[in-house]
């Protein structure tokens, strides 16, 4: 199995911005598609963002396209979800997933997700 290891939230006034990180570790990286997902208190879990295993495809929830950014650097074992122009509503707990595709039940392996809290 691979280990996810989600990193980088904190708090942030709104505008900001903040980098977060998945660092994998057992099963070979490079062979997972990559996605990110969200969710604050009282909701479901949402889409953020997906990265293919080759970094060649990303795909974007319409919610933060155009402001947040993903890539990845497979000799670091290593997600990123770069995100500018923070908003109060995109305060929530970010999670990591192996897998493509925007709905929870699909992904595998999941990080222990890291918090963002963007203020007014």
């Amino acid at each position: 199995q691979v280990q996810l290891v989600a990193s980088g939230g904190g708090l942030v006034q709104a505008g900001g911005s903040l980098r977060l990180s998945c660092t994998a570790s057992g099963r070979t990286f490079v062979n997972y598609d990559i996605s990110w997902f969200r969710q604050a208190p009282g909701k479901e879990r949402e889409f953020v963002a997906a990265n293919s295993w080759s970094g060649g495809s990303t795909y974007y929830a319409d919610s933060v396209k155009g402001r947040f950014t993903i890539s990845r650097d497979n000799a670091k074992n290593t997600v990123y979800l770069q995100m500018n122009g923070l908003k109060p509503e995109d305060t929530a707990a970010y999670y990591c997933a192996t897998g493509w595709g925007t709905t929870p039940s699909a992904h595998e392996y999941w990080g222990q997700g890291t918090q963002v809290t963007v203020s007014s």
